[in-house]
């Protein structure tokens, strides 16, 4: 399987572990983030593509009224079936869905949501294109996207140091897919494509990620994401090794014990 097929497979216990570990470790502040700038919008039905374990659905169910509908939709069954099993504050639909093939009506939501999704997307406009589709004139398409990696320092840390393990074809998912789409003026251009005639706003909001000890981003990177599956593609035995590798390259960057480092994303909202 070419690496970027592989990009998008969250098996396995890869959604155990991206909900342990990577939810708290970067996710966490920006479903806040998410949530609180819907709070103030006039609301009564919001669709989330690309949910994930449900940690912006979270963020959302918490602080939007009661009066408000939330559909979280994932192409993931494995990644819903978790967020289903963790819950949220109050009821949520959890509907599997393509994001470029959104089973709902024209017109019919206040506001679509997308944490740290789009990236993934093999057509980006045409899920752009879908987004605004469903939204009601004036309705609000809120979506985030992580910053280059070189300003997201775990992940960078982690990619360099797999160099080492693999020289010839070092495993780049990190770079490739979650840090690879964070330039301002091709967001801006994809989503003009999509239909969208207003300028979007593009917010970057920086946050630190922070982590009892080095191993927990080492696991969190290597075995809670799609970069286990470049890893066990190159060689299935060697998961254990990249993972402690990853580990002693945190705690010699950030230190012994608990560590803290930078990182960054692009919060963008668009009005239909």
């Amino acid at each position: 399987m070419a690496d970027a097929d592989s990009d998008t497979v969250f098996t396995g216990s890869i959604s155990r572990l991206y909900d342990e570990y990577l939810v708290p470790l970067i996710f966490q502040p920006y479903a806040t983030d998410v949530a609180n700038r819907l709070v103030t919008r006039p609301l009564s039905r919001v669709v989330e593509v690309a949910a994930g374990t449900g940690v912006a659905t979270r963020a959302m169910a918490s602080a939007l009224p009661g009066s408000v509908s939330i559909v979280a939709t994932d192409l993931n069954q494995a990644m819903l079936e978790r967020a289903s099993a963790m819950g949220t504050a109050r009821p949520v639909e959890w509907r599997q869905a393509d994001a470029l093939r959104l089973p709902f009506a024209d017109e019919t939501c206040d506001a679509v949501v997308c944490q740290f999704g789009v990236m993934f997307f093999p057509d980006r406009v045409k899920a752009f294109a879908e987004a605004r589709r469903i939204l009601r004139p004036g309705g609000v398409y809120v979506f985030s996207v992580w910053d280059q990696i070189g300003v997201n320092e775990f992940a960078d840390t982690v990619t360099t140091a797999l160099e080492s393990i693999f020289p010839a074809d070092p495993p780049r998912f990190l770079a490739r897919t979650p840090h690879g789409y964070h330039d301002p003026a091709t967001i801006q251009r994809d989503l003009a494509s999509g239909g969208y005639v207003r300028p979007a706003d593009l917010a970057t909001v920086p946050a630190r990620s922070r982590a009892a000890s080095s191993r927990v981003p080492a696991i969190a990177y290597c075995q809670g994401t799609p970069l286990r599956n470049e890893i066990e593609a190159r060689d299935p035995a060697s998961l254990g090794e990249a993972t402690n590798l990853a580990a002693r390259a945190l705690a010699k960057r950030f230190g012994g014990g608990e560590i803290d480092g930078r990182i960054q994303a692009h919060v963008v909202t668009v009005v239909k």
